[in-house]
């Protein structure tokens, strides 16, 4: 049988292990073939391969649910469940997601693009089936990066104490998340999934015991206890953790040999209450480019596959402004040794890597812990040191709570910048970055501010580390810079809660934030040639705003603009109208930025032309808004 005939999963079954490796030979060259034309997550899926034919070939997947923690695991599930003839669309506009989406395939039992959620998930399945009475397996794959997340913790802590809840537990072992995995987890899997004794015990003592006389073929459940004693003896601690805490462990086993995990999750199968199956396996299997480098080849931009290099542009772009941060922050790090980074498990993203590599004591990665992240920087900061807690939007959502309590209540210099804010493309809604100026400007004591430019997120971080009067956070995008001229030393900081004017006009106000000031300095061009000339701010700080600049401008020209990348529900230019009432002055105001939707996978200009966010279309929404007379102008 071939990939391409599976339609459903329960094809699988009574596939010989022949044909087995087969299929999942098919599974990763697609694998390949695609990520290297679309770009995705490359290492992840790769690995798990041999899990995932294993797992389904021995459930009912009309029945039963899987449950895959993040996503960046789930390429084989998807060619599995029906999507192998579309696989080529992957991360495309209206082509498969790169995560998982329950409205995306009746397989997809639930959606996931952060880590450390699935066991909780797939613990609350497993309740709501005993109580309405039904009977169905569930199991939650978690890798075991996602296991330095403290909600997967708080699950298996949870599951432990329901004994007669049936609930699988796969942990994917392969020793990463997408930067190296930190923390004594992490350490006391190594001990279990390395040491040839432990393994030799597993694969022999029962075949040892099976020569003493009147044994035979079969255990009495007698030595069968007493074969698992033994085991959990040479075990170290974390397989016996995982059983004090209410699991039955099993493992390590061989992530890529298929007779093993059929026999491994056959058994699980046939357990009642929780069980945790312990698999290894090498992240990357079977493109040696990948094994060799987990950390790049986590996921990879489009790239040929012959030599595993990236496709070079048509032309050089400016650095990207994670770069810019990166070196930036570098140079600071190096004149204040107060300065220190912090990431969870997103070195290479977020830039860190660098600060890293050149100042190791002024770096910080606590995995994937973003509450932790934030609650240990609240703690440094107390003791005079300058925390710069590097994480992406969407990941900060998951440590609201350490925002408010620990860093807000208690006006705690900690800077907080947010990578890949705005629209990031591909990944889909799960990384959007579209709501950190909403759930951050409602904070007493926070500062925002975002950069026009690559050139001011400099003179933003130099601003950040040198602000002590309490909390304050800078969002950047994801992607290139402008190109513009950077700076190497003499940085300034900016004044807090000051913004710029770009360009003078009588006709309307532009107030762009971040990377729409771009945008509105084009809108206002567009317009220019419709005889319309608008006044551009670049606002800087979303909060708190430049009210000196604007409210006079707005009272005199009275059509306003805002511009922004993130929702309008509670965005920046919520924040500028409720200004502007709170002032008085009551002039019409048009809040322009991503409404009350979900932004799906497409490229940020695709997304961008479906929510009319280009300067043409600003500039026409402009002129056939605010009065017949702006309407009419050169028509």
């Amino acid at each position: 049988m071939h990939i391409s005939e599976i339609t459903h999963p329960n094809q699988l079954h009574g596939l010989s292990i022949r044909q087995l490796e087969q299929i999942a030979r098919q599974i990763r060259e697609k694998h390949l073939q695609t990520v290297a034309a679309t770009g995705g997550h490359l290492g992840p899926g790769l690995g798990v391969v041999e899990l995932t034919i294993a797992l389904y070939q021995t459930l009912d997947l009309d029945h039963d649910k899987v449950l895959w923690d993040v996503g960046h695991q789930a390429y084989p599930h998807k060619m599995l469940t029906g999507r192998y003839h579309n696989f080529h669309t992957l991360r495309q506009k209206d082509g498969v997601a790169g995560y998982l989406k329950r409205c995306e395939n009746k397989f997809d039992h639930f959606g996931a693009g952060h880590a450390s959620t699935s066991i909780s998930a797939a613990l609350g399945m497993a309740m709501a089936r005993d109580i309405k009475g039904e009977n169905f397996k569930v199991a939650a794959v978690i890798g075991d990066g996602a296991l330095t997340g403290g909600m997967a913790l708080e699950a298996i802590n949870h599951a432990g104490h329901m004994p007669n809840t049936k609930v699988l537990v796969v942990l994917n072992d392969n020793e990463m998340s997408i930067s190296p995995n930190v923390g004594a987890i992490s350490r006391y899997l190594n001990k279990v999934r390395l040491n040839p004794q432990i393994q030799f015990l597993t694969d022999n003592l029962e075949e040892q015991f099976k020569h003493l006389p009147f044994v035979g073929e079969s255990l009495s459940p007698e030595l069968a206890r007493v074969k698992e004693g033994m085991k959990r003896l040479a075990v170290p601690k974390v397989g016996a953790v995982i059983e004090e805490l209410g699991f039955t462990y099993m493992g390590p086993v061989d992530g890529h040999n298929l007779e093993d995990l059929i026999a491994t999750f056959k058994a699980a199968h046939n357990h009642n209450g929780p069980v945790l199956v312990h698999v290894a396996t090498v992240k990357g299997k079977g493109y040696a480019i990948a094994e060799q480098d987990q950390v790049g080849y986590h996921a990879q931009s489009p790239f040929d596959l012959a030599t595993g290099k990236a496709i070079p542009a048509s032309s050089p772009k400016p650095p990207s402004y994670s770069k810019v941060f990166a070196h930036t922050l570098v140079k600071l790090a190096e004149n204040n040794p107060k300065i220190v980074g912090i990431t969870a498990a997103m070195a290479t993203g977020t830039g860190l890597d660098k600060l890293h590599a050149k100042l190791p004591k002024q770096y910080i990665d606590v995995g994937i812990a973003e509450q932790h992240a934030v609650t240990l920087a609240a703690g440094l900061a107390c003791e005079g040191i300058r925390p710069v807690v590097a994480i992406y939007s969407t990941f900060l959502q998951r440590a609201y709570d350490q925002i408010v309590h620990d860093v807000c209540i208690q006006n705690l210099p900690v800077f907080f910048c947010l990578d890949r804010a705005g629209i990031v493309g591909a990944d889909g809604p799960t990384h959007q970055g579209m709501y950190d100026i909403a759930y951050l400007r409602c904070l007493p004591n926070m500062v925002l501010m975002a950069p026009k430019d690559e050139a001011e997120l400099q003179r933003m971080l130099v601003t950040g580390v040198n602000y002590t009067d309490g909390p304050i956070a800078m969002r950047f995008p994801r992607g290139n810079g402008y190109g513009v001229p950077l700076m190497e030393e003499g940085w300034e900081p900016l004044p807090i809660g000051k913004g710029e004017i770009l360009r003078n006009g009588d006709d309307v106000l532009l107030v762009g934030y971040g990377t729409m000031v771009h945008t509105a300095m084009q809108t206002a061009e567009i317009l220019s040639e419709h005889g319309i000339e608008a006044t551009v701010i670049n606002a800087r700080f979303a909060k708190p705003l430049d009210t000196e600049l604007i409210l006079p401008l707005a009272q005199r020209i009275g059509r306003v603009v805002t511009l922004e990348e993130g929702c309008v529900m509670g965005g920046f230019g919520s924040g500028l109208a409720e200004t502007l009432l709170d002032h008085n002055v009551l002039v019409p105001v048009m809040r322009l930025g991503v409404p009350d939707l979900l932004v799906e996978h497409a490229k940020p200009e695709e997304s961008k032309a479906d929510l009319g966010l280009t300067p043409s279309q600003i500039a026409e929404r402009v002129r056939n808004s605010f009065s017949p007379q702006m309407a009419g102008v050169n028509q």
